[in-house]
């Protein structure tokens, strides 16, 4: 009896700290900003920069930064190309010697818009090309994205935010992560909103819990005038 407690004790251990090496345990938080930048009628320029931690503010997980241009067919219908650098630190722990993975991703994009009653339907769907130099080795991969994502208003200034995104990779393994959120959202502003919400990422083995804050500034700059 007594080596079987200790067995059962020795494995709780080792899966603690393997969970505990990787982050899984600890809530991190992701701190973003994305912005629609109008530039004609038909046009605009989208930015983005996003800060990931393994913690809420320590243990450095990733940077990205993302731009893109943006065609709009009609107010329901945006088609982009675009451009992001991410910057990766896949260890939780520090590990001497180890480097940062860099990754210059293209990408192309579509999104579809329709309201049904109060509640606004968002589909997102993209393709990534995805060039990744790690301390080893340099390769391309390539991956589809799907993201429908639902928002309630409350009020004129309140609402809920909800989405689920899965990554399909075209290339082994096939599936890539799965992203489950849900927010609350308060527009401050026409043109400026913010969000807090809980993030759900999942990968085959691994779960991450998320915080995220979001901000959400847009501008035109078809008002200027020169």
């Amino acid at each position: 009896m007594k080596r079987i407690i200790l067995v059962i004790a020795i494995l709780i251990s080792v899966t603690h700290t393997n969970a505990q090496e990787t982050g899984e345990n600890d809530p991190g938080a992701w701190y973003m900003y994305f912005g629609t930048n109008q530039i004609s009628d038909k046009l605009s320029i989208h930015s983005e920069a996003q800060f990931r931690f393994y913690e809420m503010v320590n243990t450095f997980n990733q940077l990205l930064l993302r731009t893109g241009l943006n065609y709009h067919l009609n107010e329901n219908a945006i088609a982009t190309m675009g451009y992001g650098y991410i910057n990766t630190d896949g260890t939780f722990e520090d590990i001497s010697g180890e480097e940062n993975t860099n990754e210059h991703r293209l990408f192309e994009q579509f999104i579809l818009k329709n309201i049904l009653g109060k509640i606004k339907f968002e589909h997102r769907y993209r393709l990534e090309q995805r060039y990744i130099s790690t301390q080893l080795d340099d390769f391309v991969e390539h991956r589809a994205r799907y993201r429908l994502q639902l928002t309630y208003p409350l009020n004129n200034k309140w609402f809920l935010n909800v989405y689920d995104e899965v990554f399909i990779n075209l290339q082994e393994p096939i599936f890539g992560q799965n992203r489950l959120y849900g927010a609350v959202g308060y527009l401050a502003k026409s043109n400026l909103s913010i969000q807090l919400g809980y993030l759900k990422n999942h990968f085959t083995g691994q779960n991450f819990d998320r915080l995220q804050l979001g901000i959400i500034f847009n501008t035109d700059f078809r008002k200027d005038k020169f």
